[in-house]
């Protein structure tokens, strides 16, 4: 009898399905498209568009940042759902662009919100901020997870924020983006269940990541050697930039290695054999631009059917995956399982941690007007965060889940943004504008930053108008 008490409560837990409840997201109203800067960066469109699948890019005006990007889309998912800020019991927000380096965005975030519902009606709600370049929010998701697996009557909120900025006339400038998707975490969710399994493949690289870098106060030089022996705080300066130092081709290198070790120990842990992909109805990746998915999957399907590769004309197995890259069932294979997830990314760009939630976002809407049927279909997540790390894992579209997706018009949004003019997109990129071309409007705003109080220097405000 004694055995039995132990027993049941695991049977019990073993019955929940934890997962995506509902979603709602926030970008900022401006766009870069993407002709524009292919012709004043004397690039070729075509190049741009078809090679790399890219139109528009988000941009962020001046009075917004990543916290109000993870506020207003939290705001948006609370209103959603008609939420009492009381039932939130975590906000873990995943993010590489932070404002500051101890305080995390989602105090501010909590803070925010609080303003809207009243003082410390979020008193009770944990926050934290997790960062591991882009698979950041795939971390905050799955503690989340497991959060509410052990305590299934309670809902977290995981936010993805990002502001992906590049140096101007940098390699990575025309991948840039801004936004924030807001995921509402729930046992018994209406959107997706996810699997209790996660695959993972975990090096430390130097492919892409923002280090502190330290000046010569008289020089401006960058320091050689180690700074700490340099006198940096007397005589040098320690600075932080939002762009970072990246080498695109080690980077995807990392990408290609990273997400292989992950998709085969995902096999191990879910105890499955085979083509993985096969069970999936659609593959989530993350896209730092828009075809990097197509792109890089190749090399998984090239080693789960490698009667395919041999078949192809090549001298060397690079020739042959090129050959393979254009073959008619690798390109089926895109056209259902990854173009749905590609159609936001290429109209807002990267978004770091939420770019592969954006594609999750945009699969699901693209089926939603397709009127497909996805219930009790699985869908593949292929994550990767620099620096460098993969997760795998797979989730289960939950039976009227359309229900849940028609309160997220995502494409309908995304057409009713302002285009940007080069000269006015070159001043935001370089701070020189104190007005925002387009003022804020029923939304979370930054309004100023501390510079004359000591002790609240670098503080930042926010209100909503």
């Amino acid at each position: 009898m004694h055995l039995s008490y132990l027993i049941l409560p695991s049977k019990k837990l073993n019955m929940i399905t934890v997962g995506l409840d509902s979603i709602a997201f926030h970008f900022s109203k401006l766009y870069l498209p993407i002709t524009t800067l292919a012709e004043n960066r004397a690039l070729e469109p075509e190049k741009l568009i078809k090679g790399l699948g890219l139109h528009k890019m988000s941009f962020l005006d001046v009075h917004e940042d990543v916290v109000t990007l993870a506020s207003n889309a939290a705001l948006k998912l609370i209103k959603q759902e008609n939420l009492n800020p009381s039932e939130i019991h975590r906000i873990y927000v995943g993010t590489e662009s932070g404002v500051d380096s101890s305080k995390p965005i989602g105090s501010y975030v909590v803070s925010l919100l609080e303003s809207q519902f009243g003082e410390k009606s979020m008193e009770h709600c944990d926050v934290v901020d997790l960062t591991f370049a882009c698979i950041g929010a795939v971390d905050a998701l799955q503690n989340c997870l497991d959060y509410i697996r052990l305590n299934p009557g309670k809902r977290a909120i995981v936010i993805a924020s990002d502001n992906a900025k590049y140096d101007l006339n940098s390699t990575g400038e025309y991948t840039q983006g801004a936004g924030a998707i807001a995921l509402l975490i729930s046992a018994d969710p209406r959107i997706l269940s996810f699997s209790k399994e996660v695959g993972v493949s975990t090096q430390g690289t130097f492919d892409f990541f923002k280090p502190r870098r330290h000046l010569n106060k008289e020089t401006g030089l960058q320091l050689k050697g180690n700074p700490e022996w340099h006198g940096v705080l007397e005589n040098d300066i320690s600075i932080y930039k939002e762009q970072p130092v990246f080498d695109g081709q080690y980077s995807n290198q990392c990408y290609i290695n990273r997400i292989t070790g992950a998709y085969e120990h995902y096999k191990i842990e879910s105890n499955q054999s085979g083509k993985l992909y096969e069970n999936w109805v659609s593959i989530l990746m993350h896209l730092p631009y828009c075809f990097q998915g197509r792109r890089t999957f190749i090399e998984l399907y090239a080693n789960e059917n490698p009667e395919l590769l041999a078949s192809q004309v090549g001298e060397s197995d690079k020739d042959k995956i090129k050959a393979l890259v254009k073959s008619d069932d690798y390109l089926q294979l895109v056209n259902e399982k990854i173009l749905p997830s590609e159609i936001a990314s290429g109209q807002v760009g990267n978004i770091y941690t939420g770019s592969i939630f954006l594609g999750l976002l945009s699969t699901l809407c693209y089926h939603f007007h397709e009127q497909t049927v996805l219930a009790s279909k699985k869908m593949g997540f292929i994550a990767y965060g620099s620096g460098s790390k993969s997760k795998v894992f797979e989730a289960e579209v939950v039976e009227g889940w359309e229900r849940q997706i028609e309160k997220a018009p995502l494409f309908e949004s995304l057409r009713q943004r302002t285009a940007l003019d080069f000269v006015t997109y070159e001043k935001l990129h370089k701070k020189e504008l104190v007005t925002s071309v387009v003022a804020p409007a029923s939304e979370f705003y930054l309004e100023r930053i501390e510079k004359e109080n000591p002790v609240l220097v670098g503080a930042r405000y926010y209100r909503f108008d």
